[in-house]
């Protein structure tokens, strides 16, 4: 998704003003996807909704591409922050609680206002998505990877990659779900099922005692 248009904003501009503009449109963007959807995004319901003109929007992200790009830009980093300051493992905490752990952060992680909205504007947009897209994709994927190693110590290295490929399919999978429906999901059963497939998982693969 490549903005048509740059951003007036120089690159240095670093007025307390307007970052709190830019944050407040960034914010009323991801109430909008959450709220009515990702057709209803236009540049000028957005603006509307965060109370500032279009030009404050295209002075900020250059236009709705930018804008909608920076909101994926804003998610995917608060997601790898997040994955990436996860505990680790400790010799005090059962497996089967350090991956209760995992699945629970990466739910709360993936299930944030601005992660939902994300998905929905790569959802939305894939016919125009740009590199950083893809990138940021590839990222999250090694992060998961990463945590799963964590979880799958003294296993082979493949297991890792398999752990990690569960828990995002079906994280993402349960976010989809909250997407179209209009009440908010109770996700705990599927949580738990997660842990327990991961934990028999890990625990078939586990190498013999010799």
């Amino acid at each position: 998704m490549t903005p048509k248009a740059a951003p007036r904003r120089p690159p240095g501009g670093s007025q307390l003003r307007a970052d709190r503009t830019r944050e407040r449109v960034l914010d009323e963007t991801v109430r909008c996807v959450i709220d009515e959807g990702f057709a209803a995004a236009s540049a000028k319901h957005i603006a509307d909704r965060a109370g500032v003109t279009w030009g404050v929007v295209q002075y900020h992200f250059g236009d709705r591409d930018g804008l909608l790009m920076a909101v994926v830009d804003r998610s995917f980093a608060e997601l790898l922050d997040s994955l990436r300051h996860l505990p680790p493992p400790s010799v005090t905490v059962t497996r089967h609680k350090q991956v209760e752990l995992v699945v629970d952060a990466a739910w709360k992680v993936f299930s944030s206002a601005n992660s939902r909205a994300a998905l929905e504007i790569l959802i939305g947009t894939r016919a125009m998505r740009d590199k950083r897209a893809t990138r940021h994709l590839g990222e999250l994927q090694t992060a998961i990877t990463d945590l799963s190693r964590d979880l799958a110590e003294g296993l082979d290295s493949p297991h890792a990659g398999a752990i990690g490929d569960l828990i995002w399919a079906t994280l993402r999978g349960l976010v989809v779900s909250q997407l179209v429906v209009a009440v908010p999901l109770d996700t705990h059963r599927e949580q738990r099922a997660l842990v327990e497939v991961i934990c028999a998982y890990l625990d078939q693969h586990r190498p013999a005692q010799g």
